[in-house]
């Protein structure tokens, strides 16, 4: 055999321990190592992961140049690295004792200096917009029908069904809550109800529960939201208040369709950026690509969400060191302790969590491996704001929301919190969207996106299969924003994926 061209292996940076397959390798395939040229000890999946040198066990595997665990047996060069032979040092509750990489370390990160971006070269773009009340611009006109609290949800799913061009919305919150637990899911709630996509909503309560629909319905109208209400028991029961929303629907819709777009900047845009169903190439191509999309929005001076603090592990020091005041980073840093911590306090390896089966299946090994890639669709734009959960951020540029590695949670939060588009990268194939907000989806492998293509907008793959250059894929990524900003459907929409989920802080009552 001979040695491999350069598209069937990469290394991703001269420290790596480790190299990945680029295509399907077989066993006894001439590989380049650290040493010269050496034959696979197994057959190694695209995507996957094998030693370049002899790496002994208590070794500290890298990738990216990054710690992304520690070999517990002796590996030899050639040997697939996959879970069996290499274990994460964060987020293990079962460990006994701390170990290299332990985030305690990094509570005192030096804040470097961070310099404006400067503005972006190409001419100023603009979509067609809808400009709200309080100022914002939406890129829907949805009539948002939203149960209060989950006894609402039968009457809402009727007056969807009823009135299909509506956006009925359920969920399983709204009642038996009680302090910040209640605050959260009334702030996601609120968020999605006074969306700058939704032009008018129709609130639906029962009448009995802890989620304030009056309340709610109130102070949205004093912002300018077109919103009514209608609560069941009040209507007299589900079939009376199926009626009376039936016509409260129909009338906002015809209220909703007199509202009329108009030229929008492109820095009026904010866009989460999410990853699910991530395998090994997801951080080598579509999140980066993704990053080269963020830089490109913030320097034409959008916004840009960057979530997941649970996929920060392992790598959040990257993040802090990037934070443009020193307590941005140390809530960067407190922030993915926290979540960490909670994972410890467990006494649990994370690992069929974080990372999922399916990540690991894909070639991913660790959380450090996984958050190491996942960071990259931030770009490398200095970060302005940490935020809580659902909330808006108060600048513009690059902004870090405190949200779980669940997608329908993360996601939820981001558009509550003002993301008129999301960004979501996939190497499994997760066809999660969201009930107000387009979501782009963005594909890791071309084998992927060729199998599950009307599920997915764009493939990133093309970077490994025809060598595509990261920054090609990056502009067809903004131009795909600036596209969808404009109306262009994605397929989550064309598909009507409603995913919706808000993290619970305590108990129910």
């Amino acid at each position: 055999m001979t040695t491999p061209t350069v598209s069937e292996t990469l290394t991703l940076h001269p420290d790596d321990s480790v190299s990945i397959a680029a295509t399907d390798l077989p066993a006894g395939q001439v590989v380049p190592g650290r040493a010269g040229p050496f034959r696979l000890r197994q057959a190694i999946a695209s995507g996957h992961k094998y030693a370049r040198r002899n790496i002994a066990a208590g070794e500290i595997v890298r990738k990216y140049g990054q710690p992304i665990g520690r070999a517990v047996a002796p590996i030899a060069a050639g040997e697939h690295v996959p879970v069996h032979n290499v274990e994460s040092l964060r987020g293990r509750g079962d460990l006994e004792t701390r170990r290299h990489g332990d985030a305690e370390t990094r509570r005192g990160i030096a804040v470097p200096r961070t310099e404006t971006v400067a503005g972006d070269p190409m001419a100023p773009l603009t979509f067609p917009g809808y400009r709200r009340k309080d100022g914002r611009v939406g890129i829907r006109n949805h009539v948002l029908v939203l149960a209060t609290v989950q006894c609402a949800n039968a009457v809402v799913e009727r007056i969807g069904r009823g009135l299909p061009q509506v956006v009925a919305l359920t969920h399983e919150h709204g009642c038996a809550q009680i302090g910040d637990d209640l605050a959260q899911t009334r702030r996601v709630l609120e968020g999605f109800a006074g969306h700058p996509n939704v032009g008018a909503v129709l609130l639906v309560g029962l009448g009995c529960e802890t989620m304030p629909t009056a309340e709610i319905a109130e102070r949205l109208a004093s912002s300018g939201v077109i919103c009514q209400r209608l609560t069941i028991q009040e209507e007299g029961g589900s079939r009376a208040a199926l009626r009376r929303g039936l016509s409260i629907a129909g009338e906002l819709l015809a209220e909703a369709a007199q509202a009329r777009p108009e030229p929008a900047p492109i820095s009026e845009l904010i866009v989460g950026v999410e990853c699910g169903g991530s395998d090994g190439w997801s951080g080598v191509t579509a999140n980066p690509a993704v990053g080269v999309a963020s830089d490109r929005l913030v320097r034409s001076g959008g916004t840009v969400i960057l979530s997941e603090v649970t996929e920060f592990i392992g790598a959040e020091h990257l993040l802090a060191a990037r934070a443009a005041a020193p307590e941005i980073a140390r809530r960067i840093v407190d922030a993915t302790l926290k979540r960490e911590n909670a994972v410890r306090r467990l006494g649990i390896d994370m690992r069929g969590g974080q990372p999922s089966p399916g990540n690991i299946a894909g070639g991913l090994t660790t959380i450090e491996e996984k958050s190491l890639g996942a960071i990259t669709k931030g770009g490398s734009t200095p970060i302005r704001e940490f935020l809580g959960y659902a909330y808006r951020p108060s600048v513009r540029g690059l902004v870090v929301m405190d949200t779980p590695g669940s997608d329908p949670e993360s996601v939820s939060a981001m558009v509550a919190g003002g993301a008129q588009i999301v960004v979501f990268t996939t190497g499994r194939g997760s066809p999660t969207g969201c009930s107000v907000a387009p979501v782009i989806k963005v594909c890791s492998n071309s084998p992927t996106y060729r199998r599950l293509m009307e599920d997915m907008d764009l493939d990133a793959g093309t970077i490994v299969e025809a060598g595509e250059p990261l920054a090609d894929v990056g502009r067809r990524i903004f131009e795909e924003i600036v596209a969808v900003a404009g109306g262009k459907q994605t397929a989550a929409e064309a598909w009507g994926h409603r995913e919706f989920a808000i993290e619970t802080i305590g108990p129910r009552l």
